[in-house]
């Protein structure tokens, strides 16, 4: 299988503006992210909509394209990169542009999903260890449910399974509960079909956008890893980032 991988940085962030160039010890998380990638792959796009970030990108020697401002999400961000490189891949790679401990191993996990043919869309989860139970009923912590072959049956804000008559600091210790990581492949004509779903109700009632892909009817694979990456959506973030970099290195 052919696999073009695409990294999704736009410069605008709510409560982080011009993440992607932010530095983590000597290099900036979009850096981070590409290493990775390109260790991996031969072929790594960074899509942006700001030239600054391409100047960044190029100046480590990347490949930046320039995409439309108007996406709403990494995905379609992905799609337009994908559609403008022309045919010849058969899995298109999006990986968060804020995420600079991501593991090639998990790239590849993703990746191994589409051995599968019966596979439309693959993601990653990483089991919730007992010490860090809270995050089962953290919001921002999006849960997954598996079916017994691997794919993915629902995504939540709120825990789930939901265990009745049962204290909630048992749950963890009942049941393994899995943490979605926002990485994601799509076969290449599916990432342009799910580009022209409309949003559905479930999608709206969680704010995820997987939930559109799954209520229309595409199967989702979902590797797991035992790693867990940081995301850095704030500056409280990077601080953590810092520190698990000063950390292990």
């Amino acid at each position: 299988m052919r696999v073009l991988a695409i990294i999704p940085a736009r410069y605008a962030s709510t409560r982080f503006p011009a993440k992607s160039l932010a530095m983590l010890g000597r290099k900036c998380i979009i850096e981070w992210v590409w290493s990775v990638a390109k260790s991996q792959f031969d072929d790594v796009i960074v899509a942006t909509d700001d030239e600054r970030i391409a100047k960044v990108v190029e100046s480590f020697g990347g490949e930046a394209m320039m995409t439309s401002s108007e996406h709403r999400c990494g995905t379609e961000r992905c799609a337009e990169v994908a559609r403008r490189v022309g045919d010849g891949y058969d899995i298109i790679l999006n990986i968060q542009g804020d995420e600079p401990f991501i593991q090639r191993e998990q790239l590849s996990e993703v990746v191994a999903q589409f051995d599968n043919p019966d596979i439309d869309i693959a993601t990653l989860a990483a089991p919730i260890p007992p010490t860090e139970s809270h995050d089962i009923f953290d919001p921002n912590c999006v849960k997954v449910t598996l079916s017994d072959s691997g794919r993915a049956l629902y995504f939540s804000r709120s825990p789930i399974p939901y265990f009745r008559g049962l204290e909630r600091d048992k749950w963890a210790t009942h049941h393994t509960y899995y943490r979605h990581l926002g990485i994601y492949a799509f076969r290449s004509e599916v990432l342009q079909q799910i580009t022209h779903l409309e949003a559905t109700p479930l999608e709206v009632a969680e704010s995820l956008e997987q939930l559109r892909w799954l209520q229309s009817g595409y199967t989702i694979g979902v590797g797991l890893t035992s790693s867990h990456s940081i995301g850095i959506d704030t500056p409280e973030d990077l601080e953590r980032a810092e520190a698990m970099l000063n950390k292990e290195y």
